[in-house]
């Protein structure tokens, strides 16, 4: 049997007759034949040429098959491959090896029609796995570039509204004002999201790029809350920062991306003010040691509003993507899951403490300095 493009399979086994067995069964199939008498050469040869699929002895001198399998599924560069464990072994090592990382596992002597029926097996989960990740990698590829093309046409239109709001066309009537003002606020809306969906799928793509600097929060939250503060007045809402007693400069100074760390707080306030009707929001800094033993210090920022809040359902679901509340006012449900990736590419945590009718709070920790 001669396959068009044969699945590649390593073997690794110390005993020359086993090897030639397998080899030989195997390159019946049509399958190409890989051998290494050890672990080590199995290890080099799977970092040079990753196979589809290891056939793995488990007991071999010096690093059994066991070490094997931990070491190879420690590497995350690699490529998935499934592993099949060859053992004489009684069920506990078998557990061992599966709790290892390995995927299946054949018994001494082996038989032929088992050994290819597993191979087999093994085989189509790979290529499934693979079938998965490339579609996911095209869809992914897809909306990126969606998003980025979908960006200029409503940029245009944004100018373009404003142009006309600010009567470079002439003057307008107070009804053609007002329905260009809709206008414009819906095109705004839907830049946004094509914006956040865009930066969301360069953090999926692991294609973003984060630059590092001294960010000094007291000025960042200052800026953000001076920004804000008009979207907050057109709701009667009072919006202030809180600086915690004691606090200079150099306790409040972090190593991140300024524009990323604008974009969170942007966000978190910004929220916090569409889902509040009625009282404040406020934004408190304060610096956190988690232990004294530690030595590590945060930087806590807290975004606290007396908004309609959240029910414990969707607060275990709030961060993750395309996931909207069910308010009405509920958007995309990408907003918390950048602001969460933004937090997580920091170093840093975020959390929720919230109850219906009695706001909510947002926590981030950052951590302070070069920690």
């Amino acid at each position: 049997m001669n396959l068009p493009n044969p699945d590649h399979l390593l073997v690794v086994d110390d005993s020359p007759d086993n090897l030639f067995l397998v080899q030989t069964i195997l390159e019946e199939e049509g399958y190409k034949i890989s051998l290494a008498e050890d672990g080590p050469s199995a290890l080099a040869h799977i970092a040079q040429s990753p196979p589809d699929l290891v056939l793995l002895d488990v007991m071999m001198p010096g690093m059994d098959g066991y070490e094997v399998t931990r070491r190879i599924r420690e590497q995350p560069d690699l490529p998935f491959m499934p592993i099949l464990l060859i053992t004489a072994y009684d069920k506990p090592s078998m557990v061992q090896g599966l709790d290892m990382g390995a995927d299946d596992f054949i018994r001494k002597p082996i038989e032929v029609d088992e050994l290819l029926a597993r191979v087999r097996s093994l085989l189509r989960l790979k290529h499934s796995v693979e079938e998965r990740d490339r579609i996911a990698r095209q869809r992914e590829d897809f909306v990126s570039r969606l998003t980025h093309d979908l960006r200029t046409p409503m940029v245009a239109a944004e100018r373009m509204l404003n142009l006309l709001l600010q009567g470079a066309l002439g003057e307008l009537s107070a009804e053609m004002q007002q329905a260009i003002a809709i206008m414009a606020r819906s095109n705004s809306n839907l830049l946004e999201m094509v914006n956040t969906l865009l930066e969301v799928y360069r953090f999926e793509a692991g294609s973003k790029t984060m630059l590092f600097s001294a960010v000094d929060l007291t000025n960042l939250l200052q800026e953000v809350v001076q920004e804000l503060t008009p979207l907050a007045a057109e709701k009667y809402l009072s919006l202030r920062l809180h600086l915690g007693e004691n606090l200079v400069q150099a306790a409040t100074t972090i190593s991140g991306d300024r524009l990323e760390l604008h974009r969170l707080f942007t966000n978190l306030v910004g929220n916090a003010i569409k889902f509040t009707d009625i009282g404040s929001i406020d934004i408190k800094l304060n610096t956190e040691v988690t232990s004294p033993n530690s030595g590590i210090s945060w930087a806590a920022i807290m975004v606290q509003d007396t908004g309609i809040g959240i029910s414990p359902a969707f607060q275990t679901q709030l961060f993750e993507r395309f996931r909207p509340g069910a308010h009405r006012r509920s958007s995309s449900g990408l907003g918390l899951h950048l602001s969460r990736r933004i937090v997580e590419a920091h170093r840093g945590k975020i959390e929720v403490k919230s109850e219906v009718g009695q706001g909510s709070v947002f926590t981030v920790r950052l951590p302070l300095g070069n920690e």
